[in-house]
């Protein structure tokens, strides 16, 4: 039998009195609340009422047990309206993940806006350039740059992620300025040491059949190279939201525009769900409303 419900039918019969009266309140009938409350004596191993004609009686067990199952059904009426509460207003803490450049300098002052729109939210930002596991790891969505594998998650399409190649004013005055990918060889190329195969430099120079030599700079962070290229240390190909403001004040001048491999595309990803929690609900609408895809 239904313990739980077991549990509901004994708290019913000691509150309103008697097993007729339990019967009626949980349309049952008055044999099928005797099973359950024998059920339950069976599994503890001791009486739990003393029926007489006139009136029933808790034992010492019944007194005890009475008193848990009242807790626990109390709990998980809380349980239940708490879980309630979160389908009707968008409350409680989302986790998101996104790469470190898009999330520092695209996501994060959305956020601010996101989170003074809705008070009783929160969010845990992850940033990593690594590739996560939005189940396993337990985010609510995760902002993924690239063609999307046929996962079952739903993914909304966000304006594509491009790349900018810039350089400083003094650089470009000592070393001159390229026109074409083929003047990349007698120039210097920062590199990044987390691109992939079809990232970065080697890109570039498949694209366009040209010889691009190693770079004598690498690292893994963005704005290291950012510092690099502002110093006039050489020519960076990073996120243009890394460099846009650089090229706008005229610390870096952009470069080889017509000549850049095409914008990644850029989606945000989160499971699939056919009553979605509103925080997630409002997240989506509100980060599709702002980098979503015209």
């Amino acid at each position: 039998m239904d313990r739980l419900l077991s549990m509901e039918l004994f708290v019913a019969v000691v509150d309103l009195g008697s097993f007729t009266a339990a019967a009626e309140a949980h349309r049952l009938s008055q044999p099928m609340v005797g099973k359950h409350i024998a059920a339950l004596e069976q599994r503890l191993g001791g009486r739990l009422l003393v029926r007489t004609t006139r009136r029933q009686q808790l034992t010492e067990l019944g007194q005890h047990y009475y008193q848990r199952c009242r807790t626990i059904l109390a709990e998980l009426a809380a349980a239940e309206d708490a879980a309630a509460l979160l389908r009707e207003q968008p409350r409680g803490v989302l986790r998101v993940n996104a790469s470190v450049t898009f999330g520092t300098l695209r996501l994060a002052p959305l956020l601010a806006e996101f989170m003074a729109l809705y008070p009783e939210l929160g969010v845990e930002l992850e940033l990593s350039d690594q590739l996560v596991d939005l189940v396993a790891d337990g985010y609510d969505a995760v902002f993924r740059i690239g063609h999307l594998p046929d996962s079952g998650l739903v993914g909304r399409r966000l304006k594509p992620y491009r790349m900018m190649i810039a350089a400083s004013p003094a650089y470009l005055a000592r070393r001159g300025k390229p026109e074409t990918p083929a003047d990349l060889a007698r120039h210097d190329c920062l590199g990044f040491s987390r691109w992939q195969r079809d990232d970065g430099w080697d890109a570039l120079a498949r694209l366009h059949g040209v010889e691009i030599p190693s770079s004598r700079f690498l690292c893994n962070q963005g704005q290291a190279l950012r510092q690099l290229a502002l110093a006039g240390a050489g020519l960076a190909l990073q996120a243009e939201a890394l460099l846009a403001a650089d090229v706008a004040d005229g610390r870096l001048v952009p470069l080889l525009d017509g000549y850049l491999p095409e914008a990644k595309p850029m989606h945000l990803i989160y499971p699939a769900d056919r009553q979605p929690l509103p925080k997630l609900r409002v997240f989506v609408d509100f980060i599709v409303g702002r980098l979503g895809e015209l």
